[in-house]
């Protein structure tokens, strides 16, 4: 019998957005902090709007991860490529705020100009 070491799926950004409100996603302590600017993160979001695909999520189940908080994953899907993609998301498309690479606590705007269609 051959068992599955993994899936692969296609979920919509609406879907990973409702994951990161309810904190279904989490990022492990070995992960760098977030190093983007903001001008990256008004790319990505530019790259979604669109149409452009923005690469692989890779997220891993182990309820024995300690998490950037200090907690433990307890089912938790953690992620373990695409955390600059899944912050710049969360800080831009939620409003939450981000812990930056000098460790500061800040929040990333995003301006969006609807006559030119950019942003």
């Amino acid at each position: 019998m051959i068992v599955n070491k993994y899936s692969v799926s296609q979920k919509s950004i609406n879907s990973l957005l409702v994951d990161i409100g309810s904190d279904d996603i989490a990022i492990p302590e070995i992960q760098r902090p977030f190093v983007w600017n903001a001008t990256k993160v008004r790319d990505l979001i530019d790259s979604l709007y669109q149409g452009y695909p923005i690469g692989y999520l890779i997220a891993w189940h182990n309820p024995s991860v300690r998490l950037k908080d200090g907690t433990f994953a307890k089912g938790k899907k953690i992620l373990i490529n695409g955390q600059q993609r899944v912050t710049a998301l969360m800080a831009a498309l939620l409003g939450k705020y981000i812990i930056d690479k000098d460790y500061r606590r800040v929040k990333i705007t995003i301006a969006f100009h609807p006559i030119k269609r950019k942003f």
